[in-house]
């Protein structure tokens, strides 16, 4: 476990300047290099570091490790900048292209391989550290338990709180083992919220019981695990704070009394995202920023919008000069990053080749081959066994961002390419995502003539178009394989299915391990990491060897 909180309590007791707040802060920025501007914040005030977002700052990895390179050296001092991105896998990759793509936390669940989940985090882990970034946030470790929650989803290991905490611990292992140090999340756990907090502010209705028993498992295991950095959610959880209107952010109770006394946590805790319209946007964000410090805070993960950012500086720097911030708090907070920046120091930074490395692509290979899950084969369909000329329809949405914490719209289709490594005869069929009414209308019709459909959805849970979609089709007669490619509760949008997989991840290692999956090529053996709600439990898969 990371040293308690009396870190901060030996700090020196000379008075800080009014500007040491500013070290609290979490940069971001637009561009591909370092902009003028913040290479003279770098020289002028001190910043904890910066957050590198895929859609504003990244290229390829090449290009991220050359960015990493010249803030640090724009940033000079005894001590690196901490840089963080969203590298959790999945359906979000922040290290662009180049990078491995691993199929992320939910494959991880339903492998059911803490070890396995261990060996990939370290291998982002050296990833990241090849590139400049020495904070993932990651591990997500709240709970698959709402399959209504439109902002986590595959992000999360699973629903079972036990088997979370196991492989959240082992990510934990993984990524600091690499030197990147690793950031809990959503604290106290998210997972029954109904909405995605970054565009309103999510309700967690639970008592403190059941909190303890079910939703902080997973954060206990991996604050014993050592994990560095611990990152608020921006919902309410009246059952601890006491008040249903507030975010956990800025509810002392829970970042302090909760994390810090209970949990025994004496790391860096971390906003979620300021920009999130779960806190107060515009000249009242300021207040919230407030509150976040004063509630146990260290770190803020602020926005790249200039005069939000401007309007945050000066907020805090005032705050401090009107005693609003406590200079014992704010000491103890740099502190606690200062210990965080020496340990992320102390590790070497390996050659870029290791980013993308055969040895990376095979442990992503062996992560999507052993997570696909065969929920049922009522009609005895697998392993495929088609002549030559017999001919597949191969249909999926196109991939799309569905939640800003998200990077599925990089992505390119894959389904038909992966089909066609096992039999030539397949054509491709995009549609919408969602699918127009006409679309769906002519694609039942275009598809009559073929011998099978495979067809993918992507949340078609949460999309009833989708769901239309694939009753049309699997209305047409025509033989199918229905496979969940993100979420697996998709059968429940269309569960007249008779074949029906999950896969996870639109990622290339997870479609072709689907593909050679359902021709035999490879053995099936993942379990739903989530009960798929009336119809099949936790724990279900139907194993078939190769």
């Amino acid at each position: 476990m990371i040293a308690s909180r009396a870190v901060g309590s030996e700090a020196a007791a000379a008075p800080a300047p009014d500007t040491a707040v500013l070290g609290q802060l979490m940069l971001g920025f637009e561009g591909l290099e370092v902009p003028d501007w913040l290479r003279h914040r770098l020289a002028e005030s001190p910043a904890a570091g910066l957050t590198i977002f895929r859609y504003t700052n990244v290229r390829d990895v090449a290009q991220l490790r050359e960015l990493c390179a010249a803030l640090q050296a724009a940033a000079g001092g005894e001590l690196p900048l901490l840089i963080a991105a969203d590298q959790e896998g999945g359906q979000l990759l922040a290290l662009g292209a180049g990078a491995t793509p691993f199929a992320g936390n939910m494959a991880c669940g339903a492998a059911g391989d803490p070890y396995l989940t261990e060996r990939v985090a370290a291998a982002i882990g050296r990833e990241c550290r090849a590139v400049g970034v020495n904070v993932d946030y990651a591990p997500v470790c709240d709970l698959a338990s709402n399959p209504a929650n439109p902002g986590l989803g595959v992000r999360t290991f699973g629903s079972d709180p036990e088997r979370v905490a196991g492989h959240a611990a082992a990510f934990v292992r993984g990524l600091q083992g690499a030197g990147v140090a690793a950031t809990l999340k959503h604290f106290p756990g998210k997972g029954e919220a109904a909405v995605d907090t970054h565009h309103e502010l999510g309700l967690v209705e639970h008592s403190r019981e059941r909190f303890e028993a079910v939703e902080l498992r997973p954060f206990r295991a991996a604050v014993e695990a050592g994990a560095r950095l611990v990152m608020s959610g921006h919902f309410a959880a009246p059952g601890l704070s006491g008040e249903a209107g507030l975010p956990a952010t800025l509810s002392a109770a829970v970042m302090d009394d909760l994390l810090r006394d209970a949990l025994g946590f004496g790391g860096v805790t971390i906003s979620d995202a300021l920009d999130m319209k779960a806190l107060a946007q515009g000249p009242l964000q300021v207040l919230d920023v407030i509150a976040a410090l004063r509630a146990g805070v260290d770190l803020l993960l602020d926005t790249p919008v200039g005069a939000a950012r401007a309007q945050v500086e000066a907020a805090l720097v005032h705050a401090v000069r009107r005693r609003l911030l406590d200079e014992a708090t704010v000491r103890a907070a740099l502190a606690r990053i200062e210990a965080l920046r020496r340990w992320v120091g102390g590790a070497p930074q390996p050659g870029l080749e290791v980013v993308g490395s055969p040895a990376h692509g095979a442990l992503a290979d062996e992560l999507a081959q052993r997570s696909i899950t065969l929920v049922r084969d009522e009609a005895g369909r697998l392993p495929l066994r088609l002549a030559p000329e017999q001919r597949i329809a191969a249909v999926m949405p196109t991939p799309l961002d569905l939640t800003p914490a998200d990077t599925s719209a990089f992505e390119v289709p894959r389904l038909a390419t992966a089909l066609r490594a096992h039999h030539a005869n397949v054509d491709e069929f995009v549609t919408g995502q969602p699918p127009s009414a006409a679309e769906i209308a002519a694609l039942r019709e275009r598809v009559r003539g073929y011998d099978l459909l495979v067809l993918g959805t992507i949340s078609a849970s949460l999309d009833p178009a989708q769901a239309e979609l694939a009753r049309a089709l699997l209305g047409s007669g025509v033989p199918a394989v229905t496979v969940a490619l993100r979420t697996p509760f998709d059968l429940t949008a269309y569960p007249a299915a008779e074949t029906h997989l999950c896969t996870y991840s639109i990622l290339g290692p997870s479609l072709a391990a689907l593909a050679a999956a359902i021709f035999g090529r490879a053995p099936i053996t993942g379990r739903l990491p989530a009960p798929i709600e009336g119809l099949y439990p936790l724990g279900h898969g139907q194993g078939i060897p190769a």
